[in-house]
């Protein structure tokens, strides 16, 4: 009878305790699939620790990189799973449970790194950001700029027509596949562990992605050339889910959406600074930089591909035309 009381008591208190202010440490697990050397692992690790400061240490957030707890369709999906608590991911993936969230991969609605900045802090962001927490319960708090998508390549373009015939490894994705059909290229969708030795053997003659990853993945060694054609101004959405949101306070709401947005500024700038100084790196090296005229490639695209065709709406787009480049 004894042994059953002691159990009795211990299961009761295995109920209420969940009910039991937050006093005692809550641990969580923010995931992302970025090396630990790059600014999006360094500065969710400074993220972490200064949400545990600032919160007298009531929360201790791990961060696992390098897809430790999955793919990116992994990690979003962990949201709604309870497997993850944060994320840091391409908005893309955040478009697949909905779709005006994606807007940003239209090919040129961005005209540069001030301008997606611009739109991280506006209104449209915020009402794109809401749509995306009313469909799904998570919460969108930061972006952060990743990099501008151009194109490494051994036969060299200067106009979009120039590009027909060319053999291109594209993330297999519309709004990726968009500016490069438009143009007439060959798009083949190849894995990304696997796109060196493509480029070096020639089954594909180009690839599209930031500065920044053309140097981490060295393919600058297989290719002869770089041309700027701009086309994605590419970006990571800091990701809270629908379980820990609901568990805040509004003072904790606060807390983790600002240190969210300024460790997001910490990694903007270090990206924009790495970026500068890598076409000079790469003329070094031996490559061509070819620029183009940006404004002839996004006419080809939008004749060819709609907003609208992509899931996103035309309104949308409009508004982030309107938007003023502005600094950090």
């Amino acid at each position: 009878m004894t042994r059953r009381l002691a159990f009795g008591l211990v299961a009761t208190a295995a109920l209420v305790l969940p009910a039991l202010p937050a006093s005692a440490q809550t641990k969580l697990k923010w995931a992302h699939v970025y090396e630990t050397s790059e600014p999006f692992h360094t500065q969710s690790v400074w993220a972490a620790q200064e949400i545990a400061k600032r919160t007298n240490n009531r929360y201790q957030i791990d961060v696992y990189p390098a897809s430790q707890l999955g793919k990116e369709s992994d990690i979003n999906q962990g949201l709604s799973l309870g497997t993850v608590d944060m994320i840091i991911s391409g908005p893309s993936f955040a478009a697949r449970s909905y779709p005006p969230v994606g807007i940003g991969y239209y090919p040129y609605v961005f005209r540069d790194a001030s301008h997606l900045i611009a739109f991280a802090k506006s209104d449209i962001f915020k009402e794109l950001s809401a749509g995306y927490t009313e469909k799904t319960g998570h919460n969108m708090v930061a972006l952060t700029y990743y990099g501008i998508r151009h194109t490494s390549t051994n036969k060299p373009f200067k106009t979009c027509a120039e590009m027909k015939g060319l053999k291109i490894r594209v993330p297999d994705a519309p709004a990726y596949l968009a500016m490069p059909r438009s143009c007439g290229a060959n798009t083949t969708p190849i894995a990304f562990a696997e796109v060196y030795l493509a480029l070096q053997n020639g089954t594909v003659d180009a690839q599209e992605n930031p500065l920044t990853t053309i140097e981490a993945k060295k393919f600058f060694e297989v290719q002869k050339h770089i041309v700027l054609t701009g086309h994605i101004v590419d970006h990571l959405a800091t990701i809270l889910s629908k379980q820990l949101w609901s568990k805040l306070s509004d003072e904790d709401k606060k807390i983790f959406s600002t240190v969210a947005q300024e460790a997001a500024i910490r990694a903007t700038a270090e990206i924009q600074a790495k970026e500068k100084e890598l076409v000079e790196t790469f003329k070094q090296k031996g490559l061509t930089i070819t620029e183009v005229n940006k404004d002839e490639f996004k006419e080809t695209v939008m004749k060819s591909v709609s907003v609208e065709s992509l899931g996103y709406r035309k309104s949308d787009y409009d508004k982030i035309q309107a938007l003023k480049s502005e600094g950090m």
